[in-house]
Order: structure tokens, then C-alpha cells, then sequence
């Protein structure tokens, strides 16, 4: 048994990165340096895929269950240029101007994240994000400042890591992960030992 302290209860959302991925013929992945993106408020991503039960001798004889990643929305403060031109892929030209393009190429990101926790801060690791483009909006200010946020719609799904041999959608902290795996979490993609 562990002496490790375990959590019980997660809380806030910060350290938020993404990193670019290439994705290879076989499904696996490499990944550009993370890059962080301030000013995180929320995130939700929700699971997705089916459970598929088959049916003999009048019971649920046998079950399948899918997993297809997760999606979901990112809210934060304000989408960094480095996030337009590198994942939207936002076109600058000469004069400091970003274009957006009708037709951009598709760019795959992991996204790393924190929650804090009562014991041991919990770090997370999307492997291949694809992301939609905000919603455009604002208004007037009145008395006070309000700030407005802005959305990334997102879709998480899996790559294949060899050593594995298995496609893997995400991967997470424990409070007794490994020292380096763990301090070293947003300065590359942590992949399977």
C-alpha cells in the first residue's frame, strides 16, 4: 500500500498548452514544444462513443463499449495569436495582419491542462485535439467592464503509441507519479514508458 496521500476532491483549471502534433501514416504522433495559452476560465469536455450490448439467453449476454474521445469547449480570455496562426492557422502578412482562410488545413494539438487538488495538483494530457474557430462577439461597455471570453470548440481523439500498441486517447497524474514525468509535463508530451 502507498504512502502516497491521495485526492479527494479537484478544483480550478491553469497551465493550460497545447502542443502541435504530426500525425503518421500508422497513427502515431509527434509533438512540436507546448505552448501555453493564458488566461484559461473553463473547460468541458464530455466523452464520447457507444455501449453496444448483445442479447442470448434472454440476458445481456455480451457488451462493447467504444471509445471515440471526447468533445467539448474551452473557454478562455482571449485566443492567443500563436494559437490563431499555429492550430487556425491565421495568415500574417508584412504588416502585422492576421488573415483567416476559407479552407485551412486541419492542424492536430495535444492539450495539457492542470485542476488543482487537495493533495497533489492532477495534470492532463489530450493527445489529438483538432479545434473550431471562436464565435465573434462583444458589446458596448456600460458602468463596469465586463469581460468577454472567447470559445474553442474541440474534438480529442486518440493516437497510437507503439510501445503500447494501443491508441490512447488521454492520460492524467496521480499523486505519486513519477517526480521528473511529473515536473516535466508542459515542457514536452508526456508518452507511455
Amino acid at each position: 500500500m502507498s504512502d502516497t496521500p491521495k485526492n479527494k476532491i479537484k478544483y480550478g483549471l491553469k497551465n493550460v498548452h497545447y502542443a502541435v502534433a504530426t500525425i503518421a501514416d500508422d497513427g502515431s504522433a509527434t509533438y512540436a514544444t507546448p505552448v501555453r495559452i493564458p488566461g484559461a476560465v473553463n473547460l468541458s469536455l464530455e466523452p464520447q462513443g457507444d455501449r453496444d450490448p448483445f442479447y442470448a439467453d434472454d440476458v445481456e449476454y455480451f457488451v462493447s463499449i467504444s471509445n471515440t474521445g471526447y468533445e467539448g469547449d474551452l473557454e478562455i480570455a482571449l485566443v492567443p495569436e500563436s494559437f490563431e496562426k499555429d492550430v487556425l492557422k491565421a495568415i500574417e502578412d508584412t504588416k502585422k495582419v492576421l488573415f483567416e482562410e476559407v479552407s485551412p488545413e486541419i492542424v492536430h494539438f495535444a492539450l495539457l491542462f492542470q485542476f488543482a487538488a487537495d493533495k497533489k495538483n492532477i495534470r492532463h494530457c489530450f493527445y489529438n485535439c483538432t479545434a473550431m474557430r471562436p464565435t465573434v462577439e462583444g458589446e458596448t461597455k456600460g458602468e463596469n467592464i465586463e469581460p468577454k471570453t472567447e470559445t474553442l470548440s474541440l474534438r480529442a481523439g486518440s493516437v497510437y503509441f507503439e510501445g503500447l500498441d494501443k491508441d490512447i486517447v488521454k492520460a492524467k497524474t496521480k499523486a505519486d507519479t513519477d517526480a521528473t514525468t511529473y515536473e516535466g509535463w508542459f515542457s514536452s508530451v508526456v508518452t507511455p514508458a
